[in-house]
């Protein structure tokens, strides 16, 4: 703008001839060296201040006009160098992205915290939680959960303290059942009730007899002996149900074991008993005693005594009183004019002992409430809280369901410690983790699951400046300096970084929407929650007759 300057007060000035001479002349147009202005500014300002002050205006607003051509230009490139996403665009979530994605809406379960809101998701689709051992997940996920989800829910609790906190304001506003099998006191479930007599019956019969036989969730492992006992349990739970009068497990185990009489009187007993009157026998009982008849005397000792194996659990008196009725049937959850929730309590001293009989529970219910689609409005909404549920061992109708149970109202919320607790019950290549749409991890102790959340997460692109200086050592200023800009790709967070989560941070990603660095929730810290801790109800013993 110097020139500019020049040009403008020689042209002012008439080009008068004592401005000396031109540089040069450009199209009759005489122009002078850009400096030549502070050169004629010292000597005439006198005769001509007015057009010098242009000039100096002028002049100066070069500078500025440079001044903001410069943070211009840095504005660009910084903006350049943030929209980059050669190799990768990972990000953390924005308010509007985390608003519009709606999980800071007043219903759902419970995710965490935003600044000062929860963070909550009401949609169908399901909730898996990586969580190692006191981290806060029961404190931060279940009881705030628990003490605002409206609708039925089953709870997976181990040690009782899910029961203990939120049961009492459950209790309010529906009804609570707790399911312990090794107390005395708990609500009673019969799950040979739950057959239904007809054309379903076979179905629902092999479908217990699956679970009873694979009490460790290893389906794929069965050899002969489970096999074999298979068709035996299936034919004398028939049997019990249509002829004996304890119709209850431990009723099974009783027949198949009755020391007045050998075995072979009691296959021979269910091959000759009327079960269905004037037809006769049913033939499912009969075709089962007749194999299990055929086969050699060892054999069929080996077949009935595991068989027996597996119905050693309901030898407990204690757990053949809490399945020798039904305080609760399947429908009840969703079908009841209140919410129902259900508690499944086992103390972790038992949980071994006692796992074939809470499969059965959740495989029950899984199969019961996903046969129909109901869509009169009038069904509730059921909340699988499973807490630790790798512990179950493999539920393979469990695993393929998460797929379709959405659509017949029921949300899965599922916890574990680490990605390998998951795989251990349900192999490598389960399809767990891709039947959840939401995932919140804590600060993990595993390995493979802080790799597993960082891929999730994603990379950045990032710019990194290298600096070369060239010069004689010696020299008082260098002869050479040279900055280059270099496109590198950084995890968002890195597996080292994930481990190292501070204990009051979290990480929720949801589909569709960039990840979420959120920070935990606490009951004990909101006083809404607070006022929610109430008593729980008091459990009367079932009696020892069964119904």
């Amino acid at each position: 703008m110097t020139w500019a300057a020049t040009q403008w007060v020689a042209f002012r000035l008439g080009f008068q001839p004592q401005l000396g001479a031109p540089w040069f002349d450009l199209a009759g147009l005489p122009v002078y060296y850009p400096p030549a202005f502070f050169w004629w500014w010292f000597s005439f300002d006198a005769y001509a201040p007015a057009i010098f002050v242009e000039g100096g205006i002028i002049a100066v607003s070069g500078g500025f006009i440079a001044i903001a051509a410069a943070i211009l230009m840095s504005i660009i490139r910084a903006r350049e160098a943030r929209n980059i996403a050669t190799y990768g665009s990972a990000r953390w979530a924005e308010d509007k992205e985390i608003r519009a994605a709606g999980l800071l809406g007043p219903d759902g379960v419970v995710l965490g915290r935003h600044t000062q809101d929860y963070l909550r998701h009401d949609g169908p689709e399901h909730v898996l939680c990586f969580a190692p051992t006191r981290s806060g997940k029961g404190v931060g996920l279940v009881v705030p959960t628990l003490l605002t989800w409206p609708a039925s829910a089953i709870v997976h609790d181990i040690k009782g303290e899910n029961w203990t906190l939120t049961a009492g304001f459950r209790a309010k506003h529906g009804r609570v059942l707790l399911f312990d099998p090794t107390n005395a006191g708990s609500s009673a479930y019969n799950p040979l009730l739950e057959v239904r007599r007809g054309e379903w019956e076979v179905r629902d019969v092999q479908n217990i007899a699956d679970i009873l036989v694979d009490p460790e969730g290893s389906l794929d492992k069965r050899n002969h002996w489970e096999k074999t006992s298979h068709s035996l349990l299936v034919g004398a739970i028939l049997h019990v149900l249509y002829a004996e009068r304890d119709k209850t497990l431990a009723g099974v185990a009783n027949f198949l074991s009755d020391p007045r009489r050998p075995v072979e009187a009691t296959l021979r007993a269910m091959m000759d008993t009327p079960h269905l009157g004037e037809a006769g026998v049913h033939p499912v009982i009969a075709s089962s005693a007749r194999e299990l008849l055929n086969k050699s005397e060892n054999e069929r000792s080996g077949v009935l005594s595991t068989a027996m194996s597996f119905l050693g659990l309901y030898r407990d008196p204690v757990v053949a009183r809490v399945t020798a009725r039904c305080d609760w049937r399947i429908a009840d959850l969703v079908g009841s004019r209140r919410p129902v929730t259900l508690y499944l309590v086992v103390p972790p001293s038992d949980i071994n002992r006692t796992k074939p009989l809470i499969r059965l529970i959740l495989n029950q219910i899984g199969r019961r409430l996903t046969e129909e689609l109901t869509t009169s409005g009038k069904r509730h909404r059921l909340l699988l809280m499973l807490d630790e549920f790798p512990a179950l061992g493999r539920l393979d109708f469990f695993e393929s369901a998460l797929a379709f149970m959405a659509g017949y109202g029921i949300k899965g919320f599922l916890i574990a410690q680490s990605l390998n607790q998951i795989e251990r019950a349900y192999g490598p290549n389960n399809a767990i983790l891709d039947n959840c749409h939401v995932r919140v991890s804590f600060a993990t102790n595993d390995e493979r699951t802080a790799k597993r959340v960082s891929d999730a997460l994603g990379a950045a692109t990032e710019l990194r400046d290298s600096t070369n200086y060239a010069g004689h050592r010696l020299a008082p200023w260098l002869g050479h300096l040279m900055v280059s800009r270099q496109e590198t790709a950084r995890p968002l967070l890195t597996p080292g970084e994930i481990m190292q989560l501070p204990p009051t941070d979290e990480i929720v990603m949801v589909a569709g929407t960039p990840p979420i660095r959120a920070t935990k929730a606490r009951y004990f810290e909101d006083a809404r929650f607070q006022e929610r801790i109430l008593t729980p109800p008091k459990l009367v013993a079932a009696p020892l007759t069964s119904s």
